[in-house]
């Protein structure tokens, strides 16, 4: 029952189903990629400089004959996969030390909160850079950068649920039973302050997405793997000779984040209605 009022709720916002349609279209290309596109994206398969539709190439070939529907569909692998994990690591470090913060208060908490401020001073892009160059571009270096930057807000928002809910009713008898301090934070704090934690995680997966694609743009990608911010990057000195080469990745790019920011507001409304309704008010 819980869930169909979740999923009624949430289908009551047109953009979020859209979003949802959207990223499951997304998903299907990620997972399936190697069916609808056994070749490796590497893979000379054609003439150079196709445009789409022309000698069977879907969406046309770069520079090297390689063909872009391939790239797309294998770079959407990248994109979630990268995504995916950076979030779910920053969501771990971000609520761990949050939950913390808030629970325990006082020293524990100013120390950790002058710890996530240290790296918010530091602008996430330019971190993400520099810990990618210095550790070598590759898959795993990308996830850990844009955990790191990524865990602050994660944690400032888990504090402040942890702050609000620790005086609540159910934690005092929690705390009146004699139930140890790890007991009440995953079995009675954590599942109340899920909501705004998965709304925040949603929206982080979109950020993941773009600092990914930003630094394969730059040439600080994994040079094993095809993603499409790779792809728009290879194509910007060629823009007027064959604008398809970057228009259908960053079509990509953009349609992704569009779904996954649709997701979030969705999850929004349905997890927290009374402050959706607040808001449009």
């Amino acid at each position: 029952m819980r869930f169909l009022s979740f999923w009624r709720a949430y289908c009551r916002n047109k953009g979020a189903v859209f979003g949802l349609v959207i990223m499951a279209c997304v998903v299907f290309m990620g997972l399936f990629a190697n069916l609808l596109y056994p070749e490796s994206p590497w893979d000379m398969v054609n003439m150079p400089f196709l445009g789409p539709l022309e000698e069977g190439a879907l969406l046309g070939t770069d520079t090297l004959g390689r063909d872009i529907a391939s790239g797309i569909v294998h770079g959407a692998q990248v994109s979630l996969v990268i995504g995916l994990i950076s979030t779910a690591v920053a969501l771990v470090i971000g609520v761990t030390l949050g939950a913390c913060a808030g629970f325990f208060g006082g020293r524990i908490d100013d120390a950790l909160m002058r710890f996530t401020e240290l790296f918010q001073t530091i602008p996430n892009f330019v971190l993400t850079v520099v810990l990618v160059a210095i550790f070598t571009p590759s898959q795993l270096s990308i996830v850990a950068a844009i955990a790191i930057v990524s865990w602050p807000p994660l944690a400032r928002l888990a504090r402040a649920e942890f702050m609000a809910l620790r005086s609540r009713e159910f934690v005092q008898a929690a705390v009146t039973t004699g139930q140890s301090n790890l007991t009440i934070i995953f079995r009675e704090i954590l599942p109340n302050s899920l909501s705004p934690l998965i709304v925040s995680s949603s929206l982080m997966v979109a950020t993941a997405v773009l600092l990914e694609s930003s630094l394969s743009f730059l040439g600080l990608g994994d040079p094993n793997a095809m993603s499409w911010g790779y792809m728009v990057g290879a194509a910007r000195t060629v823009i007027r000779q064959a604008w398809w080469m970057s228009f259908f990745p960053g079509i990509a790019i953009l349609l992704t984040v569009l779904a996954l920011n649709l997701i979030g507001e969705g999850l929004n409304d349905a997890l927290n209605p009374r402050m959706s309704r607040k808001g449009k008010a």
